[in-house]
Parts: structure tokens; C-alpha cells; sequence
């Protein structure tokens, strides 16, 4: 599912007009920032598109065979009082809190497709 999700991401920007940044695929959710380009589609049309088409990968490659996604989903705006940078040292430990590893590098279902600058 990794490879599935970062293959998608990386054709964001083309495709609907949003930039991926760092990410973090968890067991049961996905933590992903991401970057709205003027010409881009609304943020639930990206999410519904990229969710669709990853869903169906999936099953094509038999790596699920129920639902994958859930139909809504939680976003947070960064102000400009917020850290990229903590925010990401918050997501990034969610694998420890939820007791994967004991250090957020060391989960490997993390990275960055592209590098944002807000």
C-alpha cells in the first residue's frame, strides 16, 4: 500500500493541482500534509479522487479486499503561527505512541514525496 499511495501522491500536483509533503501511513489512517496550488481542485474532490483510484489498486493487487477507505475524512489548516516542523515531529511520533516503534524514524511507512515550503 505504500508504494500505491506514494506512486499517486508523487502525480498530485499534475493531476488535481496539490502538493504532497511529508507523510506518515499508519495501520487504520494516513497523516499526509499537503499544499493547495491556485488552480487546484477542492480539497474533497483530491481526497475522494486519490482515496478512489488508491482503493482500487489495491484491489486489483489483492492487497484488500473490502472497503479501504472511509468517506470522510479530518484536515487541519496551518496558520501562520504553526510549525510545519512540529507538526510534522507530532505526526511523526504516531507510531510510537500507538506502539509500533520506538522512535518515529524508525517506521517505515513515513517519508516526503515533495518538499513544501509555507
Amino acid at each position: 500500500m505504500h508504494v500505491i499511495l506514494t506512486e499517486t501522491w508523487s502525480k498530485a500536483r499534475e493531476l488535481h493541482g496539490w502538493a504532497v509533503g511529508r507523510y506518515v501511513i499508519m495501520p487504520d489512517h494516513v497523516h499526509l500534509f499537503a499544499r493547495a496550488e491556485i488552480h487546484a481542485a477542492t480539497m474533497a474532490v483530491w481526497l475522494k479522487s486519490w482515496k478512489s483510484f488508491t482503493a482500487r489498486r489495491a484491489k486489483q493487487d489483492t492487497i484488500v479486499g473490502g472497503p479501504l477507505w472511509q468517506a470522510d475524512y479530518f484536515d487541519r489548516y496551518l496558520r501562520s503561527d504553526e510549525s510545519y516542523s512540529e507538526k510534522w515531529n507530532y505526526v511523526e511520533n504516531n507510531p510510537v505512541r500507538g506502539g509500533l516503534v520506538q522512535q518515529g524514524e524508525q517506521w517505515k511507512y513515513q517519508g516526503e514525496v515533495e518538499r513544501l515550503e509555507f
